[in-house]
């Protein structure tokens, strides 16, 4: 398998980052055109008004544990670690990070929130267990 297919998850991932971005500066601009924000209050979370502080929250979570994935993803490429298998699980790992910050930043739903964030570090686990089973070449 073609090692440089590990990429594309990573480059989705990093999309993420962006869209959750733009999102955030869409929400502030608004909040600040409307009245409910000054520009300042941005300074900290404690003061930024609530149309923007989950999506400023978001914003921290796409720079935690996607730390681990990418850090996986370079290894298993280094490595040549990348299969169907491990491809799989970095597409699924992507697809919760989507899926938790869409809830986040629309309903907040918190059972939602909370299940779409363990089953993405499940994932995320399963596939730091096969690199370890792949690196001491049992798989």
């Amino acid at each position: 398998m073609n090692q440089t297919t590990i990429f594309w998850p990573v480059l989705a991932q990093v999309l993420l980052v962006y869209i959750v971005y733009v999102v955030m500066g869409r929400r502030r601009f608004v909040a600040v055109k409307s009245g409910e924000a000054k520009v300042g209050q941005f300074k900290t979370r404690s003061t930024e008004p609530a149309s923007s502080v989950t999506v400023a929250a978001n914003l921290c979570n796409q720079f935690e544990l996607p730390v681990l994935f990418y850090v996986l993803c370079l290894t298993l490429h280094v490595t040549n670690g990348v299969n169907y298998l491990t491809l799989a699980l970095m597409w699924i790992f992507v697809l919760t990070r989507y899926f938790h910050a869409w809830v986040h930043l629309t309903s907040n739903n918190l059972r939602l929130r909370s299940r779409s964030f363990f089953a993405g570090a499940v994932v995320l686990a399963l596939a730091w267990i096969w690199f370890a089973l792949h690196l001491l070449g049992v798989v």
